[in-house]
């Protein structure tokens, strides 16, 4: 087995960690597996990584900052807050039609956490401090859209809750999303839809129409 231990193996070993944690998640997962699919001995694998924790959670990390890249563009451009969350959804939306693993990544990551060792790891306060600027991204610009009116008064942890679900979860439906649509979730026509369905959530959910701005009192 011709081992090369450098940063190469160790975006190897992430993406062959990626497939198989977000085919069977944490627990299903062994080290040995992961290393022999990228080519390595597990003594290699801990060359980069000394624990499957530091392992599933650094690769985990690289999965949202992929989605930090791409989203911190388009919700920190210089435009009015219902077009900057138009686009970071439209991002967020490409990113995990891009990526198949993604979503199922990122939903198993919720309830996962209980089978991390207790203590905190290195790599899991990275997790949670790439997870708290996402999220704060998206809540600022609600918040914006509010103060401004241009989104009506709304709970803004529940539409990141709301946001989230509708984006996040049709894209982990495996075969259940495949059958309810009556197509691949992953096909140009299906992301197309989910695209629409989440831009109308903004427009027509979200955003303040003009009969129902607030009335000014009469003098």
């Amino acid at each position: 087995m011709t081992e090369a231990p450098g940063p190469s193996s160790r975006k190897k070993i992430l993406e062959v960690a990626e497939a198989r944690f977000a085919q069977r998640g944490y627990a299903g997962v062994g080290l040995r597996e992961v290393a022999e699919a990228a080519g390595l001995s597990k003594s290699s694998l801990f060359h980069h990584f000394p624990s499957k924790a530091a392992l599933y959670c650094s690769m985990l990390d690289g999965v949202l900052l992929r989605l930090e890249a791409r989203l911190g563009a388009a919700l920190g451009a210089q435009h009015a807050p219902p077009v900057r969350l138009e686009a970071g959804l439209d991002e967020l939306i490409s990113v995990l039609a891009e990526q198949p693993t993604t979503a199922r990544l990122l939903l198993r990551a919720l309830f996962e956490d209980n089978d991390l060792p207790e203590g905190g790891l290195p790599e899991s306060d990275a997790v949670n401090a790439t997870l708290a600027r996402v999220i704060a991204a998206i809540q600022s610009v609600i918040e914006a859209g509010v103060a401004d009116g241009s989104f009506r008064p709304v709970s803004v942890p529940h539409t990141v809750q709301t946001l989230v679900g509708t984006c996040v979860y049709p894209f982990a439906s495996g075969e259940f999303g495949d059958e309810l649509l009556g197509r691949p979730i992953f096909s140009a026509e299906a992301v197309r839809a989910r695209r629409e369905e989440v831009r109308a959530f903004v427009h027509f959910g979200l955003a303040r129409q003009p009969d129902s701005a607030p009335k000014e009192k009469a003098s």
